[in-house]
């Protein structure tokens, strides 16, 4: 099966692969006055450990909850001048701003070659270079996938390595349901976690370790050990976004919520998401009360039928695309399939003729998905991403995204082990 590309009249892709200009002093002051205004109102803390006399340059990895986080880590790295890999999206209409911020422009989740020029560019110049390694938000407030590639950059680059962890950015602003804040505290620490002699010594093995390590977060269990009460009547509704699946009668795609309240439309079974964050049944067993729990428990039912050979998604869409930053034409109507041994296939027709895109099992080790998307349509989807253009699927079922997000993940890793 070929590729097919889409019939499009204007041809010309937005050129991701260009070195990001050197960002002005002004704009590294500007963005910290903007920063300071717009956490004004909020009680948060910015804490550094063991950066003492650390200069640029050197690697800046932090977790991702929210746009928050941008804000809070530029507090952080003040005065120094940053460079932050941005995803194609963040781009939209505004490709202009995002240069002369010094971001660097990619597609999650594609064979980035330039990128890893770009990232060594910054380097060499002496400055931070920003990354978000898992690639997205969190939607549950715990730690993503990170790559093992990451580790082979950073003993490639020798350069220190800070990690950055925020944590109540997703209580507070919850991916699941972006657009209704909430009053937590936030805290976020800048913690230097590799030195360049120790990037020297070490093994891309001990310092992917060492990473990833320093990479653990749960907001709900930093909720719960503070003592952080959550009051707002809303504050259950769209989780069961990501709690997708009921575990007392397994139904999935039937969850739903409204104010304090998750419940099953299949069996009627309900829990209230207390003001500590955790979850109570209404009646009988309360199956998970820590909604990481719940969470990754679907990830290892999906890993189950993976490696049962039972996992397939079939559905008819509604596809917009990304070639460029100056528009999002909308390609009509489609057909996605994602199994295990082919990956995604999206079909359809645009221009009176038709496309195909393929994106195999190890072509993608995670997968871009979002919940009510401001920046194209205000409904869920995910994300096929290929190194020339990014592909925003809305599937007609209701409620999947996030069980194609594992998918894609636990595809990658059972054919990666073949």
């Amino acid at each position: 099966m070929e590729r097919i590309e889409v019939n499009y009249k204007n041809k010309k892709r937005y050129k991701t692969a260009r070195y990001p200009i050197r960002q002005p002093l002004f704009i590294v002051g500007l963005i910290w006055v903007l920063s300071k205004f717009a956490l004004m109102g909020k009680k948060y803390k910015v804490e550094k450990i063991n950066m003492e006399g650390l200069k640029p340059p050197y690697f800046m990895l932090s977790n991702h909850e929210y746009f928050i986080d941008f804000e809070l880590a530029a507090l952080g790295t003040f005065p120094h001048r940053v460079n932050n890999v941005i995803n194609i999206d963040g781009y939209i209409k505004r490709a202009w701003l995002m240069r002369l911020i010094g971001g660097i422009c990619t597609r999650k989740f594609s064979n980035d070659i330039h990128l890893i020029k770009s990232i060594k560019k910054v380097l060499e110049r002496g400055d931070v270079l920003g990354m978000y390694p898992e690639a997205r938000y969190s939607a549950c407030g715990i730690t993503s996938y990170i790559p093992d590639s990451l580790g082979k950059l950073v003993k490639k680059c020798g350069v220190p390595v800070v990690v950055v962890i925020h944590r109540g950015n997703h209580l507070h602003t919850p991916f699941w349901n972006f657009r209704k804040k909430r009053k937590v505290p936030l805290h976020t620490t800048l913690t230097q976690v590799l030195t360049k002699e120790q990037i020297e010594t070490l093994s891309v093995d001990e310092i992917n370790k060492i990473i990833k390590d320093a990479f653990i977060y749960d907001d709900y269990k930093y909720q719960k050990d503070n003592g952080i009460l959550i009051t707002e009547k809303y504050r259950a509704e769209g989780i069961h976004k990501i709690l997708y699946k009921c575990p007392c009668c397994k139904t999935e795609s039937k969850m739903n919520s409204k104010g304090t309240v998750l419940y099953c439309e299949q069996c009627s079974k309900k829990w209230n998401l207390n003001e500590d964050g955790t979850l109570l049944a209404f009646d009988g067993n309360t199956e998970f009360s820590h909604v990481p729990d719940w969470y990754l428990w679907e990830k290892e039912e999906v890993k189950k039928e993976v490696l049962n050979g039972t996992y397939s998604f079939v559905d008819d869409v509604e596809v917009y695309s990304l070639p460029r930053t100056t528009c999002v034409p909308y390609l009509g109507k489609a057909k996605v399939s994602h199994t295990i041994n082919e990956g995604f296939i999206l079909e359809g027709y645009y221009n009176n003729a038709p496309y195909r895109i393929l994106r195999t099992p190890l072509q993608a080790n995670s997968l871009h998905i979002e919940y009510d998307y401001v920046h194209v349509r205000h409904e869920d989807c995910f994300v096929i991403n290929t190194e020339d253009d990014s592909y925003f699927v809305y599937p007609k079922k209701p409620n999947v995204i996030t069980k194609i997000g594992f998918a894609v993940e636990e595809i990658y890793q059972y054919n990666l082990k073949k």
